[in-house]
């Protein structure tokens, strides 16, 4: 029964899931988008070992609504046409290469900071499980919170690697230059901080509940 409820309560993020990334992978193939059927193809891949993980040790709810907002983030980010006047930092007038804040912050990497620092949440919960199987109770100190920062960037460099990759097999491509890997990078680390603290301060308040 338990389960059953379980899968219930899944099923609005799994239907939202599916809407997005069906809609994304028609619109790529009509449009001949090489770039982002590769994004997608890797998009289905990281859905599978969400799930995988689920099974494993229960991600809440909670995480994997924001696991899958990320992913309409980012084919978002890649196919959602902008006005040619907004500022844009790329010649592609998509709403990836929107500076949000001109000279300072664009889409991309409020997208990267986010995305990474749900992982980051998504490593804590992992490690805590396996903390738990070991009889011990997880208490995010700054060693265990840093692994987890560390996790959470490890998988921001992975995804550095994958479009690196990319911009070998996609001549034409919408990936950036050296300077966008290396904000990419930084904000990516910058969300899993955040992540961080954000863990520390709730497991802090339930403390004092």
């Amino acid at each position: 029964m338990h389960n059953r409820g379980m899968e219930k309560r899944l099923l609005p993020v799994v239907l939202f899931s599916l809407a997005y990334a069906g809609y994304a992978a028609f619109w790529v193939v009509s449009h001949g988008n090489s770039e982002f059927l590769a994004y997608i193809g890797i998009l289905v891949l990281i859905a599978g070992v969400i799930w995988w993980v689920h099974r494993c040790i229960e991600i809440p709810l909670s995480l994997l609504w924001c696991l899958s907002i990320w992913g309409a983030a980012h084919l978002a980010g890649g196919l959602m046409p902008i006005p040619e006047t907004w500022p844009r930092s790329g010649a592609t007038a998509v709403l990836y290469n929107l500076w949000l804040w001109p000279g300072w912050l664009k889409y991309d990497q409020l997208v990267h900071a986010y995305g990474f620092g749900v992982t980051t949440w998504l490593c804590w919960r992992g490690l805590s499980a396996g903390l738990v199987r070991q009889g011990l109770a997880p208490k995010p100190s700054f060693g265990l919170l840093t692994l987890a920062v560390m996790a959470g960037s490890g998988f921001g460099a992975l995804n550095e690697v994958l479009e690196f990759v990319v911009t070998r097999l996609v001549p034409e491509n919408n990936v950036g230059d050296y300077v966008n890997n290396s904000l990419d990078l930084v904000f990516n680390l910058l969300g899993a901080v955040i992540a961080a603290v954000l863990i520390w301060i709730s497991t802090r308040q339930q403390h004092h509940d």
